[in-house]
């Protein structure tokens, strides 16, 4: 395929909640694209981007997959990304590197809590986006209240720049409000042909109306654009949407868009908005980042194939054919096959062996990849998620990515020796593809826990363990991973003054540890400079921390909300030791703990519950007896809306629980929110079945 021009290049992601259809979109601009031709069904197992055997199985994405199409004169670089809440994270990396956004909606449910999430992650790294209200054929299907949640909801100035035909089993097209036409799709040939017609008679008063709000929204961002319509000259289509296109890149503007993915209606003029409306490389500008020899000294790097090279790699993943491919989005200059690139983060030097343009899980290789390219790498050996690939000479570095806690482990054992040698080897690979992916041995039962976003998320890994792996292993239950704080504030003292190897060492150093309130671990501060103690010793300190605190001191949790700051430490220039103070200082960082007053903390879920209103009741009811508190009610498409916060340990098998109680009719979503304290009595059963006793 021949190097597209950087203007014509969109880096775009599908986003919504489960079960919009972002695949099923995705599928149909593949389709009309040229890139496929058939369609691929989500529910028949056969979607494109699906192509997980435990995608296949379950009917959802769980893995962000990547493929690129041409539209008209655009290359499109898409990015399908998950919708359950236990694969955010695949989520959060791929808006890291994209430029625009899709977001999926739901005509009849509209925007769904996983929606807001994956729309807060998009506000994070400021991607601009247009709405695409799907499933209109669908019972119950209200666009404009799609519209309104954008707007309430979400807090994004939006609005139609389409209307829909008809609605539900009614629903035939939809009315473009910059052209003033209508849009109708041909079933016998999947929608490939797309009908210009007059507005029908019918709506053409709802059309005016609707193309009044749009053009009057979008003149709230354009003085000269507001001055022309308001003086009551005619603005052209062009003029139309280039003040949307300056509005939707400026994070001004939601242009919002409906269809039926399933029907196979409305995603031409969707792929033309992508066009039209979402920045190219270009429009995003230079990226920030520091240089990687002095942090403290800003860098950037320009989106042009003649600049030096740059990227973020951004996603790790293993091919039983290629082995580990590392997929990047290059930012500026360009990349050959067997050229030599610099971590700039590990300072370590990688080697490209192949350069794959990615279609799901099939691959075509390219002799070079240019600025604007989302690529896959084989060959790197260092590099993992969110770290930056430069030119070796001038090194640049880009923000490293935030990935959530976990909340949720089960223990797993291998089923014979074999498999105990391979499992290692399978969990730290898993564990550098999924960042949100943790394991460890527990050292007082010495079980070995893997830990996750949610249960889904484990039982895939295990799946994978099993199956893709081939190793034999035993599951357990889920266990809520609980985390340790502290009450107070206190100091820590330790010496460490021995002789170790024929020499002594020496290491002395006190500590203050105090709550902090940042949902996050520890946080290291020191009152000493490198004149009171050499910066390696220092250093040796905060590591000793760093490495103490996953063990907790209570009941082997990790520690969080703590600020433990260095108040002193003694220094002997014969006998000092980067070891002695790492001792010292987990000592002194246990006992000051200690001496604070040790608290368990228990996760936190926000849960939303849509249920017909005869079993809200019995909803409320059961979410007062786990715990839970209900925060708000109302209404939606004729059921309630519970959102309550509830303790993830009273919430396994909850959808069983919820069929039971609703016959089936209510469903929930659940999404990590905090740790809180755990009340006394609860926090000593927990310890008492630990065999720990206070």
């Amino acid at each position: 395929m021949a190097q597209a021009k950087l203007e014509n290049i969109r880096n775009i992601g599908i986003m919504a909640h489960i079960d919009a259809g972002k695949t099923t979109t995705t599928e149909r601009i593949l389709y009309y694209s040229g890139k496929n031709y058939k369609i691929g069904e989500v529910h028949d197992g056969a979607a494109t981007m699906d192509w997980m055997i435990q995608e296949q199985e379950r009917g959802i994405t769980i893995t962000s997959a990547a493929t690129t199409c041409i539209w008209k004169e655009n290359t499109i670089n898409i990015i399908d990304t998950p919708g359950h809440v236990d694969f955010t994270i695949e989520v959060e990396r791929a808006l890291r590197v994209l430029d625009g956004a899709v977001g999926v909606f739901d005509a009849v449910s509209g925007v769904e809590p996983q929606s807001e999430t994956v729309w807060a992650q998009a506000d994070r790294y400021k991607v601009p986006r247009i709405a695409f209200a799907n499933k209109m054929d669908r019972m119950g299907a209200d666009f404009q209240n799609c519209v309104e949640e954008i707007r309430t909801k979400l807090g994004k100035v939006a609005a139609a720049v389409q209307l829909p035909i008809g609605a539900e089993e009614n629903f035939q097209g939809m009315v473009d409000l910059i052209k003033m036409k209508a849009y109708f799709f041909k079933d016998e040939d999947l929608g490939a042909a797309v009908v210009e017609e007059e507005i029908p008679a019918d709506m053409k008063d709802d059309c005016e109306l609707a193309r009044e709000e749009l053009i009057e929204t979008i003149a709230d961002y354009d003085d000269e654009f507001a001055e022309k319509y308001l003086s009551g000259e005619d603005l052209s289509v062009d003029e139309i949407k280039n003040v949307i296109r300056k509005a939707v890149n400026e994070h001004f503007f939601v242009p919002v868009y409906c269809g039926s993915a399933f029907k196979n209606k409305g995603i031409q003029p969707l792929l033309d908005a992508i066009g039209d409306f979402l920045p190219s490389p270009l429009d995003r500008g230079a990226i920030k980042g520091f240089s990687a020899k002095d942090v403290e000294k800003t860098d950037e790097r320009n989106p042009d194939p003649e600049d030096l090279f740059s990227a973020l790699a951004f996603k790790i993943m293993t091919d039983p054919f290629v082995g580990t491919l590392t997929f990047i989005r290059i930012y500026s200059g360009e990349i050959k096959v067997g050229q030599n690139i610099t971590n700039s983060l590990k300072g370590k030097k990688e080697r490209v062996n192949k350069i794959l343009q990615m279609h799901a899980d099939k691959r075509t290789e390219l002799p070079v990849a240019r600025a604007g390219d989302i690529v896959a790498l084989t060959g790197l050996k260092f590099t993992t998620t969110g770290e930056t690939l430069c030119a070796d000479h001038k090194p640049i570095a880009f923000d490293l990515m935030e990935f959530p806690e976990t909340v949720i482990s089960v223990a797993i054992e291998p089923k014979t020796t074999a498999d105990e040698k391979k499992l290692m080897e399978v969990l730290k690979q898993l564990q550098i593809e999924d960042p949100s992916f943790k394991y460890n041995h527990n050292a007082e039962t010495g079980q070995l826990l893997i830990f996750g976003m949610g249960e889904l998320h484990l039982e895939i890994i295990a799946d994978r363990i099993h199956r893709e792996f081939k190793v034999g292993i035993t599951v357990g239950k889920p266990q809520v991973s609980y985390r340790e704080s502290i009450t107070g504030s206190a100091s820590g003292e330790a010496l460490f003054h021995k002789e170790q190897a024929g020499k002594m060492q020496f290491g002395h150093c006190v500590l203050k540890v105090e709550p902090a309130d940042h949902q996050a671990g520890v946080k290291f501060e020191t009152k000493l400079t490198k004149r009171d103690i050499p910066l390696e010793f220092i250093n040796a300190i905060e590591q000793s921390i760093n490495d103490t605190a996953p063990a907790g001191a209570l009941a082997g949790y990790p520690f969080l909300n703590i600020k433990v700051t260095l108040e002193k430490a003694d220094y002997n220039e014969e006998e000092s030791s980067e070891v002695a103070y790492v001792i010292a200082a987990s000592q002194a960082f246990q006992k000051a703990c200690r001496e604070a007053g040790l608290v368990l903390m228990e996760p936190i879920m926000d849960l939303e519950v849509v249920t017909p209103s005869e079993y809200t009741g019995d909803v409320i009811s059961d979410i007062n007896m786990k715990r839970g508190k209900v925060k708000n009610m109302g209404t939606k498409q004729n059921k309630e809306v519970v959102e309550a916060e509830v303790p993830l340990s009273e919430m396994f098998g909850y959808s069983t629980d919820l069929r039971s109680k609703s016959q089936g009719r209510a469903n929930f979503t659940m999404n990590f929110a905090k740790y809180i304290d755990i009340p006394m009595n609860l926090a000593k059963e927990i310890l008492e079945k630990k065999g720990i006793y206070i």
